[in-house]
């Protein structure tokens, strides 16, 4: 059984699999930073595997449902997730490294679409978050966020409509 498309557009899809990796490394070592149980090859392997599959359900089984693979993909890292999270006496350990896996698939998905700016921005927010918040609050002790974070936003879009994201996709399988 041949790939549905050519080489030439193969190669793009490539591209978009290094995306995936580059941008989900820079999460994964931010918690091995921090000596997370999930950490650079953790988030590696979680971020490029969302966007394989997500290019899979795509352009390598055209006519059926891609949601139901996006589906399955966030199900699959909330299970990952549940085994990455520990439970102790008077609490739960590793929940923001667990949802740092959940944000990195996303990432990879978002990468699997082509949708690059995205799939960047959504890692900056990300280690924004884990990186700059972990400073806000440290060892239980809140602190004053930095008056740059108390910034609303100064756009925010009506509606968000990816089908002509997936439109122009199925048009590329399908020719």
């Amino acid at each position: 059984m041949e790939f549905p498309i050519g080489l030439e557009q193969q190669v793009i899809l490539a591209v978009n699999v290094t995306l995936a990796l580059v941008l989900s490394s820079i999460i994964g070592m931010n918690r091995d930073r921090f000596n997370k149980s999930a950490g650079l090859r953790t988030h590696m392997l979680t971020g490029t595997g969302a966007c394989v599959f997500t290019i899979l359900s795509m352009y390598a089984f055209p006519g059926s449902e891609t949601s139901r693979v996006a589906a399955n993909i966030v199900t699959g890292i909330g299970f990952l997730g549940g085994g990455i999270i520990i439970q102790k006496k008077n609490g739960a350990l590793d929940v923001t490294t667990a949802a740092g896996v959940w944000a990195t698939a996303a990432i990879g998905m978002a990468a699997g679409v082509g949708a690059w700016f995205l799939a960047c921005y959504v890692t900056l927010a990300v280690w924004v978050t884990l990186a700059i918040l972990k400073r806000v609050k440290s060892n239980g002790n809140e602190q004053e966020m930095p008056e740059i974070l108390h910034a609303p936003p100064t756009i925010i879009p009506s509606r968000l409509d990816a089908s002509p994201l997936f439109a122009a996709r199925h048009k590329t399988a399908n020719s």
